[in-house]
């Protein structure tokens, strides 16, 4: 059964287990492209440039917008996230389907310019889970973990206009999953 190389967008509130999820698949699939994000936000300690994010000035990165050098960009909790549209062209042309892990608004500038793309949602499974998870990171102070459940609150009314939703409770389950929607959709197309 040959394989159709597609562009999986990967969102969801911060939290909910993208970065966890999308790891798991590409240890079971590396095969898939996966492009790095550029990014205003200063590195965190664990950052690796370049292999984690991106990170420019947001002079360097507002040229980049002005060349047209990215495929989707937003300002996320007070920092510029995108990614760059020569990465995904370059894997979608060597035959590679491609995961991007963005934001619920970079989701959907992706679809303007993909409308293949296909959408697929990371919910947690209740917002309490969400605001444990976020605490007990450590990373974040009381009013970024606010702003966050907040943005987490409207992300999650919008989690209808996905292609499909994938709940991450248990993560073993929820990588098969994600790992079925992605065959499912490389293979026909989405519609079994």
């Amino acid at each position: 059964m040959s394989r159709k190389p597609r562009l999986f967008v990967i969102s969801g509130p911060s939290g909910a287990g993208k970065g966890t999820l999308v790891s798991a698949i590409r240890e079971e699939r590396p095969d898939l492209g996966l492009t790095v994000s550029a990014t205003t936000r200063p590195p965190r300690p664990h950052d690796v440039p370049g292999v984690t994010y991106h990170f420019l000035s947001d002079e360097e990165f507002d040229r980049r917008v002005a060349n047209g050098d990215f495929l989707e960009w937003a300002d996320v909790h007070g920092h510029k996230y995108g990614t760059l549209r020569s990465e995904v062209d370059r894997l979608i042309d060597a035959g590679k389907s491609v995961i991007l892990e963005i934001d619920v608004q970079g989701a959907f500038n992706v679809r303007r310019i993909y409308p293949d793309a296909v959408l697929i949602f990371i919910e947690p499974p209740s917002l309490e889970v969400l605001e444990r998870r976020l605490r007990g990171r450590g990373t974040e102070d009381e009013a970024s973990i606010e702003l966050r459940m907040r943005n987490a609150r409207h992300e999650m009314e919008l989690a209808d206009r996905y292609d499909e939703r994938v709940v991450n409770d248990d993560l073993a389950k929820a990588v098969g999953d994600l790992g079925d929607v992605l065959k499912r959709y490389e293979t026909d197309g989405g519609n079994s």
